[in-house]
């Protein structure tokens, strides 16, 4: 991993420098009060956020509201949820209660009704997470930025002349920049990794099916939900919470049996048989991400663990994931006008007109690469616990754009070339931290593991983390 530059400093006890495992401990010791922790997100929020656009809603309001609830019930020796207190992000594409679910696009009718929680939404409602407001997002959510019609541009904490990345780029921002220590976000082609790498916070891309989700998305089986943190404690904390049971989900899978929280007492990477593939075998990565993931992979062997420069073994899947994708957008706007069209994302409305032109066997065939894929990973997992790659193969570019000015790019599948493939295959795939370009701009390591075996990632992950930490540099 690369050096870390100086990060802006912050006051010992500042509760937006803490993390939810922090907070939670400073609730039950008395150092600290929920009302206190939210004041404090909510007035950075005030101060940061007109510069970074992660917020399209916050209710300031109703967060308080909550909090003293929460501390009333720590003043008892009675905390209620997993999470009491702990400030908390929604990603606006999920449904929640009381608050409208616009998912950046001047389509959707804000006067609802919004009257039920998305799963994840309920688990941490039950939990007593503090909900601070929704983040951005672009129109529902189909590129890898953070702009929209509706919200405008989503600019990156570590330089707000770059872009934070997308979809769940509001969350990703908004953690960074202190503006409460969990989010929710969605992935459905690298929603939270991208993010994620570009801004420098943890997240998991979940196996598909362990955190339920509804309604169920246009993008089918490709869209995942996951948390987004600081801390691979803090990651882990959430997935305990929103991988609990939700009936509204026909592809739910079983709920964990023990506590991702827990596991990683005593993790270690000594021993494992770790695969490394710096281009996925098709990829064209920028030097300085390649230098710092490099660098990030031999971590690891310093760690104990066997690394090998091995490649997946198949081929850029672009064509067939394009297929599943723009589809999907299609069909997430079949319902409306002419008149409602013309007010869509310019890049959206384009690659719904290439969704509609699909029919059902290109449709199978893309379907077809999926399994083909999933097969060859099941037999690269066989040999090797995890796979590390480039959470992203450049860093963050402009914002605003879809794509990095000169590239010759037209879509964001040409940049995002390693996360879509792990869409694909439904496998669980983080990002982690693991270093600065030479301008100061975050890189994420990828770590990817077999479908089932989440709790192996973040082992891994918190392992690296105890030995390279990275939540005491800020933007």
């Amino acid at each position: 991993m690369s050096p870390q530059p100086p990060g802006t400093s912050r006051e010992p006890g500042d509760p937006t420098a803490m993390s939810a495992t922090e907070l939670l401990s400073a609730y039950a010791a008395k150092d600290l009060s929920p009302v206190e922790a939210t004041a404090a997100v909510l007035e950075r929020i005030e101060r940061e956020d007109p510069r970074i656009n992660s917020y399209c809603q916050v209710h300031g309001e109703e967060a308080l509201r909550t909090a003293r609830e929460s501390e009333d019930r720590w003043a008892r020796g009675e905390p209620n949820g997993v999470l009491d207190g702990v400030p908390t992000s929604i990603k606006d594409v999920f449904n929640t209660r009381g608050w409208p679910n616009l998912r950046g696009s001047r389509t959707v009718n804000a006067a609802g009704p919004w009257t039920e929680d998305s799963p994840a939404v309920a688990r941490l409602r039950e939990a007593d997470a503090v909900f601070v407001g929704k983040t951005t997002t672009p129109e529902l959510a189909w590129k890898a930025v953070t702009d929209s019609p509706l919200a405008g541009v989503t600019r990156n904490p570590w330089d707000t002349t770059r872009t934070a990345g997308g979809s769940s780029g509001g969350a990703a921002a908004a953690v960074a920049a202190g503006m409460a220590p969990l989010a929710l976000g969605t992935d459905g082609g690298g929603s939270v990794r991208i993010p994620a790498s570009f801004c420098g916070i943890v997240t998991l891309k979940p196996t598909y099916g362990l955190v339920p989700h509804y309604p169920a998305s246009p993008y089918g089986t490709l869209a995942h939900t996951g948390p987004m943190t600081r801390t691979v404690a803090d990651t882990a904390l959430m997935m305990d919470v929103i991988s609990r049971p939700d009936h509204r989900d026909w592809a739910a899978l079983a709920p964990p049996t023990g506590s991702f929280l827990a596991d990683l007492d005593g993790a270690s990477v000594a021993g494992l048989r770790i695969a490394f593939s710096p281009t996925l075998g098709y990829a064209s990565v920028d030097p300085d991400v390649a230098g710092v993931v490099a660098g990030a992979a031999a971590v690891f062997e310093d760690l104990g663990a066997k690394v090998d420069e091995v490649d997946p073994g198949f081929a850029n899947p672009i064509d067939d994931f394009q297929v599943l994708w723009f589809a999907g957008a299609a069909k997430a706007t079949e319902h409306l006008s002419v008149e409602e069209r013309e007010l869509l994302d310019p890049g959206l409305a384009e690659i719904i007109e290439v969704g509609l032109t699909y029919s059902a066997q290109d449709y199978l065939t893309a379907m077809a690469t999926r399994m083909a894929m999933g097969k060859r990973m099941g037999e690269l997992h066989e040999e090797y616990d995890l796979l590390l790659t480039p959470a992203v193969a450049i860093p963050p570019f402009e914002a605003g754009r879809e794509v990095p000015a000169d590239s010759g790019a037209k879509r964001w599948l040409e940049w995002a070339t390693f996360s879509f493939p792990f869409n694909m295959t439904q496998q669980p795939a983080a990002s982690i931290p693991c270093g600065f370009t030479p301008g100061g701009l975050p890189v994420g390591l990828q770590i990817v593991a077999a479908r089932h075996h989440d709790a192996a990632i973040l082992r891994a992950a918190h392992a690296v983390e105890m030995a390279r930490p990275w939540a005491s540099d800020w933007p």
